[in-house]
């Protein structure tokens, strides 16, 4: 990937283009299916483009309440755009049509209005949950009856298609504008790329730009995205394998209860300790965790990881934790 980077042809992007960033975009819009798709620095700020695009201010967004858009996002959607999350609780992070109905508000000028439907496809915070198709679809036969648009926030859409044996266009076909990220299973350094309609990509590069997200040579970083989905989509598969393995090997420990998982992400819920405590053992032992929750801790598989170390860690967990 290194290799790549150094070799890439480049221009500037804020003036007449670079080469490399924009085959890694016709690339995205053809994965995903859609018209365009325009490159990022990060997916958040991918994400908040989508918003401005989508959006209105004075309006609301339906969400699941455990969104990385509603957590980890910085109000990004009030600050910027002056709209309102309207938030619903799931029980696995899959949205369905019958819980965004019940929020969607309209025609009532009492209430704002609701303008888009986000979902997040995995679900981060709920353990990498895959959002299938078919719900996929009734949320976007849902959305064109109300006349609302849909973002799919697929900072790991990858994972879901790999795990569904579908390919990535199949999922991201629904939305009116996709996120996809670069930066989580296919392990680049760097980016995002938003992908949906022609005019409302050529409206997100002026967005993007406001937000400080034109960049001049990006080829440098479009060429580690361009290898990455040549090389680390498919073995996608080995990380959802090795999550498996994890969750597999404590699942009948006393103290930590494995969240079985669809892809690359365990969640693992503590019976007595506070994850903290948790997470502090678990370093002093040379394993890393991510606290979720107060009993909760998280666990990801990447490319970074073997499977011997997998093992490793799932072992020094049951032991640590015992």
């Amino acid at each position: 990937m290194r290799s790549a980077i150094a070799e890439a042809e480049v221009g500037d992007d804020v003036l007449d283009g670079d080469p490399t960033t924009g085959k890694l975009e016709a690339r995205v819009a053809h994965l995903l299916g859609h018209e365009a798709a325009l490159f990022f620095p990060s997916g958040t700020q991918a994400n908040q483009v989508a918003l401005g695009l989508l959006t209105d201010p004075g309006t609301e967004v339906v969400i699941e309440d455990q969104a990385h858009m509603v957590h980890y996002e910085e109000a990004g959607a009030a600050a910027l755009w002056g709209v309102q999350l309207r938030t619903v609780a799931s029980p696995d992070g899959v949205l369905t049509p019958d819980l965004i109905a019940d929020a969607i508000r309209d025609g009532d000028p009492f209430f704002p209005s609701t303008t888009a439907i986000v979902i997040e496809n995995t679900h981060n915070y709920h353990g990498g949950k895959i959002t299938d198709l078919a719900v996929m679809e009734a949320v976007r036969d849902l959305a064109r009856a109300r006349g609302l648009a849909l973002h799919i926030d697929g900072a790991r859409l990858w994972n879901a298609a790999v795990a569904l044996g579908e390919p990535p266009g199949t999922l991201a076909r629904f939305g009116t504008t996709v996120m996809v990220s670069f930066t989580k299973g296919l392990g680049c350094p760097v980016g995002a790329c938003l992908a949906g309609p022609k005019t409302l990509i050529e409206r997100g590069v002026e967005l993007r730009r406001r937000l400080g997200g034109a960049m001049r040579q990006s080829g440098i970083l479009a060429a580690a995205c361009l290898f990455a989905l040549d090389r680390n989509m498919e073995r996608l598969a080995d990380d959802h394998a090795r999550a498996r393995l994890l969750a597999d090997t404590l699942r009948d420990h006393a103290e930590v209860t494995p969240v079985f998982p669809d892809t690359n992400i365990v969640m693992l819920d503590l019976r007595t300790l506070p994850a903290q405590e948790a997470a502090r053992l678990l370093a002093r032992s040379g394993v890393l965790v991510s606290v979720f929750g107060p009993q909760r801790l998280r666990v990801v598989a990447h490319l970074g990881v073997t499977e011997d170390e997998v093992r490793y860690a799932a072992e020094t967990i049951a032991h640590a934790l015992g």
